[in-house]
């Protein structure tokens, strides 16, 4: 009888890991249970190359093998790849504990506390290592279920398992040219489906920044998000308030710098994720000035990234935030206040709001700062004022921003154009640009004309000090 009931157990187990993926086997995953031996492709017969990979990835994975570990290039490398897509970075996971990894490289250093990983530097490049990770019944979460501490190290299976989607948990050998899939991640690929990998309400509870990852991957891929994945999220995004503002800002960058930010915002307005995110964005995607300016800013956005030139993270949260500082600034010049300190005060406002919800670098926001500090000075045109600003160290950042601001239709086109003539013009052709320019040399000069301690009433006008 003991004898039957072992053999009940083993053919139970082997049922569980050894079937199909539309059968028991989807349905271990779903519930968390670890898959079979995974699916094995060639990786040059499926379109990957072990010359698609870069050197620093691929030296990283051989020093760890030839040191007797396991190293797989995983994650939205291989998933590019797949795609036919140049991938912006690759990362390694390997059975080595991060200890061991530093133990290989010169250059490495072990970085993360709930999460630990190894960064491994060739150059100006740096290969991300991490451990497999294992699937934890016991971890410690916070009150809503997000985990805080997660550095068990598991096996392969475990550490495939307890990914994300699918279509990110494919492990490439690039010196064995094989691809491992545990979670049918090729075929989801080819029917071009998003499905997270687990049950998702509870994959969501674990770590509510993948809510933002179903919405930026929906975006970047075009792919369909499987209805079991897109179900949870609209009643679990609030927990999003929960995410630590360094974790939130990390993935809106992400977001912001795919090359497809208009169609992820898009798909987070969708998902419902975009309430509260960025504050007051509902409100900027839901007014039609707002919304046009968005449309424009990040479709020139994305047209630089898919172009392969860099992106500053202080423009992208400028654009995006900067409605609110014009809402909030005609509604303090409509007080009757000046239009300079009116500005300031508007910035102040929306960067401190800003703060409580995404940690934005302070230098990032200095940058933010400065560009919407410089849209007045665009006004005032006369020789002093427009060499001043040439000579600015944030010119440029400011000129492009007044060109979106132009195309938007929120800044008049012949300013736009007045100044991308000057920016090009030789001395001659500048003074006569000056000389057709509206007269705000004079208006300056009359008010150096007035009796000291007369103030101005010349709202538009920058203080003494914004133009050195």
């Amino acid at each position: 009888m003991i004898k039957k009931l072992i053999q009940r157990l083993f053919r139970r187990r082997e049922d569980t890991l050894q079937t199909g993926p539309a059968g028991p086997k989807g349905q271990a995953a779903r519930r968390g249970r670890l898959p079979s031996e995974p699916v094995r492709y060639s990786g040059s017969t499926e379109g990957v190359h072990r010359e698609d990979v870069s050197n620093a990835a691929l030296r990283t994975c051989e020093t760890l093998q030839k040191a007797g570990f396991k190293a797989y290039i995983v994650g939205g490398g291989v998933r590019d790849l797949l795609l036919g897509l140049k991938p912006k970075d690759f990362d390694v996971a390997t059975d080595a504990t991060p200890e061991q990894v530093t133990k290989q490289f010169r250059r490495s250093r072990l970085i993360g506390r709930r999460f630990q990983i190894v960064h491994v530097m060739f150059g100006r490049e740096t290969i991300e290592v991490s451990t497999f990770r294992a699937l934890q019944t016991d971890a410690e979460t916070d009150a809503h279920g997000r985990v805080l501490r997660d550095n068990v190290w598991g096996t392969e299976a475990e550490d495939a398992t307890r990914r994300d989607f699918t279509i990110n948990a494919l492990y490439y050998d690039p010196v064995a040219d094989v691809i491992l899939d545990y979670h049918d991640g090729v075929k989801d690929l080819r029917h071009r489906t998003l499905r997270m990998i687990g049950d998702p309400a509870t994959r969501y509870r674990e770590d509510p920044v993948r809510m933002l990852r179903t919405a930026r991957f929906a975006g970047k891929t075009g792919f369909a998000i499987e209805e079991a994945t897109r179900a949870p999220i609209r009643e679990l995004a609030p927990l999003i308030h929960n995410v630590p503002p360094a974790r939130l800002f990390d993935e809106m960058l992400k977001l912001l710098q795919s090359g497809h930010s208009l169609e992820s915002l898009r798909q987070l307005r969708s998902e419902g994720l975009h309430h509260g995110l960025l504050p007051l964005l509902d409100v900027i995607l839901e007014q039609p000035d707002g919304e046009r300016f968005i449309h424009v800013a990040l479709t020139r956005t994305d047209e630089r990234v898919l172009d392969g030139k860099s992106i500053s993270p202080g423009f992208l949260f400028a654009t995006l935030l900067w409605q609110q500082v014009r809402v909030r600034w005609n509604a303090r010049v409509a007080d009757g206040e000046q239009a300079i300190p009116g500005l300031h005060a508007a910035i102040d406002s929306v960067l401190e709001e800003q703060g409580a919800e995404l940690a934005i670098q302070k230098r990032i926001m200095a940058d933010m700062r400065e560009i919407w500090a410089l849209q007045p000075r665009f006004e005032r045109r006369s020789a002093g004022a427009a060499q001043r600003l040439l000579e600015h160290l944030r010119f440029r950042a400011g000129y492009d921003f007044l060109i979106l601001r132009c195309d938007a239709g929120e800044a008049s086109a012949e300013l736009g154009a007045w100044w991308t003539r000057f920016i090009d013009a030789d001395s001659a052709e500048r003074q006569t640009l000056l000389s057709e320019a509206p007269s705000g040399g004079a208006a300056r000069k009359r008010r150096r004309r007035r009796p000291a301690g007369r103030k101005s009433d010349e709202g538009t006008a920058a203080p003494q000090n914004q133009e050195g």
